[in-house]
């Protein structure tokens, strides 16, 4: 038979506030009448034995708590009375033979204190459930609380406290009520290994049985890397919805329902929270770290796949510190910043190699008709999305070494810089990223033998590269400035293609074209013009303008330093040239048809790779909707 316990640990948690005696209508000293303490034993046993399982059948297959709630809280009362007697006894006559008959009632009313708190445990699973924890400890009212914790109150009492509240809510606040009730009585008579075991076992089922339906469950680095990336970015979009759910329901519930329970002991709800909510935890934060060591090559998919875990365990952050702030619980923060610092490292040996890529992309392919390269719109397709990040690679690449500019010829130095990380590093970082880019954009224009279709070349890429700038949140990184000033280089490239494509033509056009001359000299200049006209609408019938704005703005631009002029020209000497006979052999272009064929120009064949950066830029776009 056990013997009750009267260590001094027991003894100063009797006396603590948390106890309060008082509110049981307890006297606040060790009962010294002997008289008194024999009606204290007398009153227990009368009550206690009633609801004995081993003497009651009826007491066997009812619930105390359940049945009728005021005597259970006269049970309570009961039993902490008893403690009181028992510790007066001690300290009177430890041999007075009242003892004997105290420590066997204690230990009948502990077992069925025990039997209780698993039975309100598993009957309220539905309306303890961490979900209804956390709205209950969001939507819960301090003063509504401190109803059931001043007073033990009795049904009619607890439904009086809790009128405005839901029947859910108030059948989940009765219970950790009466769960609360049971835990401090079971600690104050030495019984809290006990009570904490069978909580421990009832609760660390729930969280378990949480975790299994978040999705989340052991796996090895080994079966990762053999997974294709398909199912393994299913993983982690399951992932990404199980921490929410994890932080903001079922850890955090399972902390508020331990912490009202055993708020009589921090050592106790540490212990309690720690077994319960431990294995899931670091279960959950030990995925991301999985993936980010994987062995998967890179690729854009798998760059926003660690960014996203990476932001998923950041913002909940303060929620990871507070929700496991105890000791005991720290292993479980570890992997969570572990998970970080592996991300962190997975994402910059990422970003470096898409920043080896582009220097390193040696294909001497031409576009067709100076169009939109591949490289330009996969790599800024890549870079806009990534923009949406920069909260995030700001943490990541504060510690980044600096861009050498070894790398990039002198005429570049003029980039963006910063000595104040980390605000303006992560500007600097994507400044740098694209002026790789566009340093690369040069040597391949170099590849083209037409020095104009270079021209449109440059004006093309970088018009696309601007565009989406200005269309991303690459705008707030790099800064108006920075599109100015790349806006303006590409007026300067499409006026240099202008110049080398349509200068002949500009030139074949007389400076005053209504100035008298004679029909020698009218029919030369027609042919100069329909020489240059047809060689100029020729060559640059295959040429390709993919931005539509850029498009009419040269078209605009090269029809106002020809068609006003060759009409004016026309007019006036059209009958110079000898009848109609004459003006069907030296008069090719009417002026409206000079201005049909210059609509007409631009709409060559755009590049393929454009499309198909199209297509993977829609498909993340709908992935991260």
């Amino acid at each position: 038979m056990r013997s009750i316990c009267f260590s001094p640990k027991t003894i100063s948690f009797l006396s603590s506030p948390r106890s309060s005696p008082s509110r049981l209508s307890l006297p606040p000293t060790p009962l010294r009448s002997e008289w008194m303490v024999e009606q204290v034993i007398e009153n227990a046993s009368s009550l206690i034995m009633k609801w004995n399982p081993e003497t009651s059948a009826y007491a066997n297959v009812t619930s105390l708590f359940y049945e009728n709630r005021r005597e259970a809280m006269e049970f309570i009362k009961c039993v902490n009375n008893l403690q009181k007697a028992m510790h007066s006894i001690v300290s009177e006559d430890s041999t007075h033979y009242r003892l004997v008959q105290a420590q066997n009632l204690m230990q009948i009313a502990m077992k069925r204190l025990q039997k209780e708190f698993y039975q309100i445990l598993s009957m309220n699973r539905a309306h303890l459930d961490p979900e209804s924890m956390s709205t209950r400890s969001s939507r819960t009212s301090r003063s509504s609380i401190s109803d059931f914790e001043d007073d033990i109150s009795p049904d009619d009492d607890v439904r009086a406290a809790s009128d405005s509240i839901s029947e859910v809510e108030q059948v989940s606040s009765i219970a950790m009520a009466d769960l609360k009730a049971i835990a401090e009585c079971m600690s104050a008579a030495g019984y809290a290994k006990e009570c904490v075991n069978v909580y421990k076992v009832v609760r660390k089922s729930i969280i378990d049985e949480g975790i299994y339906r978040l999705g989340v469950e052991r796996i090895s680095s080994s079966r990762i890397n053999k997974m294709d990336w398909e199912a393994l970015d299913m993983r982690i979009k399951n992932w990404l919805e199980a921490i929410k759910i994890a932080m903001k329901t079922l850890f955090f519930g399972e902390r508020f329902l331990c912490d009202h329970v055993f708020a009589v002991s921090e050592s106790i709800r540490e212990s309690c929270f720690s077994e319960i909510s431990k294995e899931g935890a670091t279960l959950l934060f030990g995925f991301p770290e999985l993936v980010a060591k994987s062995k998967k090559p890179s690729s854009p998919d798998k760059m926003f796949r660690a960014l996203d875990m990476y932001t998923a365990i950041s913002q909940n952050w303060i929620e990871i510190e507070s929700i496991f702030s105890f000791e005991s619980t720290s292993p479980v923060r570890t992997q969570a910043l572990s998970s970080l610092v592996k991300l962190s490292e997975s994402i910059y040996s990422m970003l470096s190699d898409f920043e080896s890529s582009v220097q390193k992309h040696s294909s001497k392919a031409l576009v067709p008709g100076g169009g939109v390269h591949s490289l330009t719109s996969n790599a800024m397709n890549y870079l806009s999305l990534l923009a949406d990040y920069s909260n995030v690679l700001t943490d990541i690449i504060s510690d980044w070494p600096p861009p050498t500019k070894s790398s990039l010829p002198e005429s570049y130095f003029d980039s963006p810089e910063s000595d104040d990380p980390p605000a303006a590093a992560i500007s600097t970082r994507f400044a740098w990223l694209v002026l790789y880019l566009l340093c690369k954009l040069d040597g391949k224009a170099k590849y083209y033998k037409d020095v104009s279709l270079s021209y449109l070349f440059l004006a093309n890429n970088l018009q696309h590269v601007v565009f989406k700038v200005r269309t991303s949140n690459l705008q707030y990184l790099l800064g108006e400035d920075w599109i100015v000033k790349h806006e303006a280089k590409v007026g300067q490239f499409a006026a240099n293609y202008e110049r080398l494509a349509w200068g002949k033509v500009f030139a074949s056009l007389p400076e005053n074209p209504t100035a008298e001359i004679s029909p020698e000299e009218v029919k030369e200049i027609f042919k100069r013009f329909n020489i240059s006209f047809d060689e100029a609408c020729r060559k640059q019938s295959a040429c390709v303008l993919a931005d539509p704005k850029l498009q009419d703005e040269i078209k605009v631009s090269i029809g106002r330093k020809i068609t006003p002029v060759y009409r004016e020209f026309y007019e006036k000497h059209r009958s110079s040239v000898g009848g109609r006979r004459g003006v069907g052999v030296f008069v090719k272009y009417a002026p409206e048809d000079v201005e049909n064929c210059l609509s007409h120009l631009f709409f060559g064949t755009v590049d393929s790779g454009s499309s198909v950066s199209t297509s993977t830029t829609s498909s993340r776009q709908r992935q991260r909707a």
